[in-house]
């Protein structure tokens, strides 16, 4: 019987990376919804190849085309339309691939209803890590990532007692600025420019800075039960090795793939089945060596804030995830310097009172107060 798949970020990198997975095994898998933000094209391609029963596209007008396009398909749109397309039934799989905080309401409205979840959305972790692993114990939802690093943990741990583990060890690449000057002309290109990955715009200015391992020391902290004292982050430029278990007995077992995220969604798609590709193998031999550095925390001071939020408690990292996102979104605007990221993060953390926050809805209400506190900031020092 074929796997229903219901893609939450249908148009971005991962989810047409998921299609493209699909699209080779037509005899496991189906597409049951499509979710998108803005990209009607893309959206309207993908309806066309794969059929989906539903499809969300963002705002109204868009919907009309939609619905007029397509009579026979279940078309919404904004916050209900969202609302009501993740807590749909018919399907196996849920691919949790929207950006930001705005995966947090749909991926726990798919937990509810007991399904597959396939976690690329770091923030959903970041924000809702404990009410979103109750909530998979809670319903029988079984959450599986398909993050590179933490799909890389995932299956180190196959087979294993996560007890034992001494620690995780965390690869980063680096980003375009390793092994160069971080300073206040740095462009928006400049920081695009992955040496590695192909990803969204969020995710890589995330990882130029840091702040993206930042939020997977939290992801791997909940995900896997391990103190963030026991979480480690070294650089590996090359990206072979995803990440690495170090277990109490000294052994160290390591995740070593091409550079593909392809790979961890496949895993994630048939869990705990593996399936043949096409993509092209690694020959360690001619690789010879494998080199990793420790990151330099001055230089990256997201890293280091990521911790920090950690230790100051939950609400610290809603806040965290909220001034990033903003931040992030200005920077790419060309709004603020690229050195402004880590220096407002800092601030909103600095200025932040930890409360407890005891539900979904609270933790999006912080998020938003956040977010218009900083946007009034950022719009009173640099208009």
């Amino acid at each position: 019987m074929k796997k229903r798949v219901s893609i939450f970020g249908s148009t971005g990198t991962i989810g047409c990376m998921t299609l493209n997975i699909i699209r080779k095994h037509p005899d496991l898998f189906e597409v049951t919804s499509l979710i998108a933000g803005t990209n009607i094209k893309k959206l309207m391609e993908q309806i066309d190849e794969f059929h989906p029963k539903y499809v969300y596209i963002k705002s109204k007008s868009n919907y009309h085309l939609l619905k007029e396009k397509y009579h026979n398909i279940n078309v919404y749109y904004g916050l209900k339309g969202m609302n009501d397309i993740s807590l749909k039934e018919d399907y196996d799989i849920g691919v949790s691939a929207l950006v930001g905080i705005a995966g947090l309401q749909p991926t726990y409205n798919m937990i509810k209803k007991g399904k597959t979840i396939l976690l690329a959305n770091k923030e959903v972790l970041v924000t809702g890590g404990e009410y979103i692993l109750k909530a998979s114990k809670k319903y029988k939802a079984k959450l599986l990532t398909i993050d590179s690093e933490h799909s890389a943990i995932m299956q180190c741990l196959n087979g294993e007692d996560s007890k034992k583990i001494h620690k995780i060890l965390l690869t980063a690449s680096g980003g375009p600025f390793f092994d160069k000057k971080i300073h206040d002309g740095i462009t928006p290109e400049e920081a695009l420019g992955h040496p590695t990955w192909q990803m969204g715009p969020k995710i890589t200015i995330d990882s130029s800075t840091m702040m993206n391992k930042g939020f997977e020391v939290i992801e791997a902290k909940w995900l896997f039960g391990v103190n963030p004292e026991n979480i480690e982050v070294y650089i590996h430029r090359d990206s072979y090795v995803h990440s690495m278990v170090e277990f109490i007995d000294g052994t160290i077992m390591a995740n070593i793939a091409p550079r593909s995220m392809e790979i961890p969604i496949a895993y994630a798609l048939n869990y705990p089945n593996r399936m043949s590709n096409d993509i092209e193998k690694l020959d360690l031999f001619q690789i010879q060596s494998l080199e990793f550095q420790k990151p330099n925390y001055d230089k990256f001071p997201c890293l280091t804030l990521a911790y920090k939020a950690i230790q100051m408690g939950h609400s610290a990292q809603v806040v965290l995830n909220a001034a990033d996102e903003v931040l992030v979104d200005s920077f790419l605007k060309g709004q603020i310097k690229y050195t402004d990221i880590p220096k407002y993060i800092k601030k909103m953390l600095e200025e932040h009172q930890p409360v407890q926050l005891k539900n979904i809805k609270e933790i999006l209400q912080l998020d938003k107060k956040t977010r218009q506190q900083l946007q009034k900031r950022l719009l009173e020092e640099f208009q």
